[in-house]
């Protein structure tokens, strides 16, 4: 599985969230106004990456994600952990406490849920 880029990334994250659109369908739920031919090439795109695939209503496809959010994410937090953690997630929650990005508060909640796992 590749990385995608920030525009691929959006529209997966809008696909992920609606489970199948249209091209036309993608273009309005853009927080900015895209062109929809340059929607569409990406989304080709996705499809020959093997993210998406479509149900044919003749000429026009409705697409839906074949790769999840959460298989998607999980290979990258990975990769992030890697390069800049040293695969070390406690370091990683370390960086971000210790640059305000997360809050005593979220900890407890994560904590809790680690501790509901054993």
């Amino acid at each position: 599985m590749e990385k995608l880029t920030n525009k691929e990334e959006e529209i997966m994250q809008i696909l992920w969230q609606l489970e199948n659109a249209f091209v036309k369908e993608i273009v309005a739920a853009l927080p900015e106004a895209a062109h929809y031919n340059t929607i569409s090439t990406i989304v080709r795109g996705l499809e020959e990456k093997g993210f998406v695939s479509y149900n044919a209503f003749g000429k026009t496809h409705q697409y839906y994600p074949t790769v999840t959010k959460a298989a998607y994410a999980n290979k990258y937090l990975n990769l992030a952990s890697q390069r800049f953690f040293n695969s070390s997630y406690k370091s990683m929650v370390s960086f971000f406490a210790k640059e305000e990005k997360i809050s005593a508060d979220e900890l407890r909640e994560i904590l809790a849920i680690i501790e509901k796992k054993n």
